[in-house]
Parts: C-alpha cells; structure tokens; sequence
C-alpha cells in the first residue's frame, strides 16, 4: 500500500486494479485525518499525543489516570505528566471521583470542549453531507470496509507493540 509513506518501507506487492486504487484511496484517507488532528493540534496548542488523551477522556466524560493510561497505550508516568500538562494549560480539571471519593478523575474543561466542537463539529457536518450521496446498500459497504480497516489497523499496532522491530 502506498500513501504517507510512498515506497518506504516496501509496499506490499501491487496491482493497479481497483484494489490498488481502494488501497491508496485509505491510505491517502488515513493521511488526510493525520494533518486535521496535526492542525487540531496546534489550534489546541498541544501535541498529538495531548490531543489523543482529550479525545480519550472527551469520549467518555471522566478517566481515572489508570484507565487513561491504558486507553492511550502510555506508561503511568507518561500519562501523569501529560494529565499534569493539559491541567496547566486548562484543557483537563481533575475532580473526585463520585463513585469513589478516594479516587480522582479527569474530566475536560468546557472551554477545551467548546473549542474542539468548534474544530471537529464542522468536519462531521461535511462528512454527513458527503455520505447523503450513497445509497443505504453503498453505506453498508463503506461501513464495513471501515470496521475491518479499524480492526485491522488496531490488531497491527498491537502487533507492533507486542514484537517491536528492534
């Protein structure tokens, strides 16, 4: 597949046959999602990693830093020091937690809340728009397509993390 990489690392042997093209249409897809988060990102005035964890946390309304840790694939002193961070720029607040009032959860700050509306709420919208185009039968087949992308592209990260290549 080529797309954000080009030829590198080598690509998997290649038609140019609408498989190829499918393939360098969600490769180039993937890419395109990589520069709205990159310029997310820098609107937020925080990293990639920073922008992930308040997506995390803005899924689900709270995390303790334990399930965050785990959600974003970060070591527990990772996941503190970006908790840390985004709690002084004012992005997350840390509260109790009301289930257990020994533990504490972050929660995103509304302001940081407000502003990601503001940036991903106009990319659903048009997203909605293109998808009126497509027939109920086009879009089980676009959302299965993109189920088995997802899957795939998790259990290969997995792979990843569990056998590194060095």
């Amino acid at each position: 597949m080529t797309g954000r990489w080009g030829s590198f690392p080598p690509a998997a042997p290649q038609d140019s046959g609408p498989r190829q093209a499918a393939a360098d249409a969600a490769a180039a897809f993937g890419a395109a999602a990589d520069e709205v988060d990159d310029a997310a990102a820098a609107a937020l005035h925080v990293n990639r990693t920073d922008l992930r964890i308040i997506g995390l946390i803005g899924a689900v309304g709270a995390m303790t830093a334990g399930t965050l840790a785990e959600a974003a694939h970060l070591s527990p002193a990772a996941t503190t020091a970006a908790i840390q961070r985004l709690v002084a720029a004012g992005h997350l607040r840390r509260d109790t937690d009301p289930a257990d009032r020994r533990r504490a959860v972050v929660t995103v700050t509304p302001a940081t809340a407000e502003a990601v509306g503001r940036i991903y709420g106009p990319i659903a919208e048009a997203g909605h728009r293109l998808l009126t185009g497509y027939s109920d039968a086009d879009l089980e087949l676009i959302t299965g397509f993109l189920e088995a992308g997802r899957r795939m592209q998790v259990d290969q990260a997995d792979r990843i993390r569990t056998h590194p290549a060095r």
